[in-house]
């Protein structure tokens, strides 16, 4: 752990489930699923799906409210992005990450409650921080940390981390429950970019502070 500043001198005091909200960040079956429309990334992402599945419970059994960043596009392509390469590699792949099909529903190890997890779908963009309401609905809810999991360290998550700390958000980042491709450029950019950002922690030191 790093990188705790201004008023809070702990991470029981940072990740205090009152002000915290845990974001999934396209955990999805499209994503990092067994049917995905970027195979690498599943993959690399089979090391921390247990990690993400335990993340999740415990934020559940705390009562920090589970978000789930879901990237999503229309079947006629309306309103979707055509301006990076990414989007033209997510558009050609045989997964399409449409609404209401299997591809846009959270991986089963993590899970969804219906009366208390948000899904926050997505129809344009690269992370569920840009264009959405997930800044008004923290602030309503006085949201103060945000911790950020799922993928990947390419893009959706460093994109995530700079909007909220943009915004004036305290940002947790636990390792292992975050992965780029290929693995080791993550590691990268969680030692040389996120650290200098946010708090790096880990999946069992929450659940640890969680459970006490």
């Amino acid at each position: 752990m790093n990188n705790l500043r201004s008023r809070y001198g702990s991470l029981e005091d940072l990740v205090d489930p009152i002000h915290t909200a845990l974001l999934l960040v396209e955990c999805q079956n499209g994503v990092i699923g067994e049917k995905s429309s970027f195979p690498a990334l599943a993959e690399a992402s089979k090391a921390i799906i247990p990690n993400l599945g335990l993340l999740a419970k415990a934020a559940r059994e705390s009562k920090v409210r589970v978000i789930h960043g879901l990237a999503m596009t229309r079947s006629d392509g309306w309103g979707a992005n055509s301006n990076a390469r990414l989007f033209g590699a997510a558009r050609n792949s045989d997964i399409q990450q449409l609404p209401e099909t299997e591809a846009v529903r959270p991986i089963k190890e993590i899970g969804f409650d219906s009366e208390r997890d948000v899904l926050l779908p997505r129809l344009h963009g690269l992370s569920p921080t840009s264009g959405t309401e997930l800044d008004s609905l923290f602030r309503n809810e006085e949201i103060r940390t945000v911790i950020v999991s799922g993928v990947s360290l390419n893009v959706a998550i460093q994109n995530s981390v700079f909007d909220l700390i943009n915004q004036g958000y305290q940002v947790v980042v636990p390792r292992d429950a975050v992965v780029g491709v290929p693995v080791e450029y993550g590691q990268v950019v969680l030692e040389n970019t996120l650290a200098v950002l946010a708090t790096l922690t880990d999946v069992e030191s929450l659940v640890n502070v969680w459970s006490q």
